[in-house]
């Protein structure tokens, strides 16, 4: 887990767009963790969450805060994981092989959510708590990566 963390940091530059880190960071996490199918970002803007950079299939562009994991996670300002997305009330399929996820929501500097970070599985149970760390931790270096251009999210 430290390793991954510590290979975010360095990857991550103040120096860089947003988009450039969230896209380097999504390619990094698809390659380095095992049976993902997807990782990605949805980013608020106008009141709704938009698709931003991510690896795998193609995938739902908007998300309207409340509906979905990604919604659900933004209003209620918390991790939102997903054993069986069969089993989560409005659940989006973006993927139809999809049957785990795991939603983190990123903050900017005043704790507003302005992001989430969005990872799917094929397989069912993928993730529990030990995963859950590890992407909150993921997500607290990523949120400095948008604080520099929060204007821009």
């Amino acid at each position: 887990m430290e390793l991954l963390i510590k290979q975010l940091e360095e990857l991550i530059s103040p120096n860089e767009w947003f988009v450039t880190n969230l896209s380097n960071a999504s390619a990094l996490l698809m390659d380095a963790i095992d049976d993902l199918s997807w990782v990605g970002f949805y980013m608020m803007r106008a009141g709704e969450l938009v698709l931003g950079p991510f690896q795998g299939k193609v995938a739902c562009t908007h998300i309207k805060v409340g509906k979905g994991a990604c919604g659900v996670c933004v209003q209620g300002d918390q991790t939102i994981l997903i054993e069986d997305v069969t089993t989560f009330p409005g659940y989006i399929a973006c993927d139809a092989e999809a049957k785990s996820e795991i939603v983190v929501p990123l903050h900017d500097e005043e704790g507003k959510v302005i992001a989430v970070l969005d990872v799917d599985s094929n397989s069912l149970g993928r993730f529990g708590d030990k995963e859950q760390e590890l992407f909150e931790a993921l997500g607290k270096v990523l949120e400095k990566s948008l604080w520099s251009e929060k204007a821009d999210v």
